[in-house]
């Protein structure tokens, strides 16, 4: 009985305790129970949170690789940039070297061989016509110097005869004095 008596001790003081600390009980167990759904919210949060940073994570290696490109595509623009500047000179260079040779070729066709051939036979054939005249002048030069020269032998030798006929008359004319 004195363990009946014990255990009834200890139930009433159980009650009594339980009554005395049961607001508290009750208070620290609606606390854990907060505690509990906000711990749980919390994870539900981290799993949210956690959820958007492997998206944000994918998305993050997403834009490193565009970034990437991005960055790759720029060099490849300068190099393509740098190699037109670099072109545009040499076509720069190749015009002129082509007007140049325009030039010489526009020189080098005025004198075509096809050209030449006809203007040197016209040539000949002038030059032909030209020595035959020159050479038909030539003979009617000499012959005139020839004449000239016999006539002017012809008034040399009249001349001289009218000196003896004049130095006759005057011989003549003293004698008839």
């Amino acid at each position: 009985m004195l363990t009946a008596k014990n255990l009834e001790r200890v139930m009433e003081l159980e009650t009594k305790l339980r009554s005395e600390y049961q607001v508290q009980l009750d208070a620290k167990s609606a606390e854990i129970e907060g505690y509990i759904t906000e711990k749980e919210e919390q994870r539900a949060v981290i799993a949210k949170q956690l959820q958007q940073i492997t998206i944000l994570s994918t998305e993050s290696s997403k834009n490193k690789r565009i970034e990437q490109l991005n960055r790759e595509l720029h060099q490849r623009c300068e190099n393509l940039q740098e190699e037109i500047a670099t072109q545009k000179k040499r076509l720069k260079g190749l015009q002129k070297d082509l007007a140049e040779e325009r030039a010489e070729i526009k020189s080098l066709k005025q004198f075509d061989p096809a050209k030449m051939k006809k203007s040197l036979d016209a040539s000949k054939k002038k030059l032909a016509e030209k020595t035959e005249a020159n050479d038909l002048l030539q003979k009617s030069v000499n012959k005139s110097k020839t004449e000239k020269a016999e006539l002017q032998q012809k008034v040399k030798e009249l001349e001289a005869k009218l000196a003896l006929t004049e130095n006759a008359e005057e011989v003549e004319e003293e004698a008839a004095a």
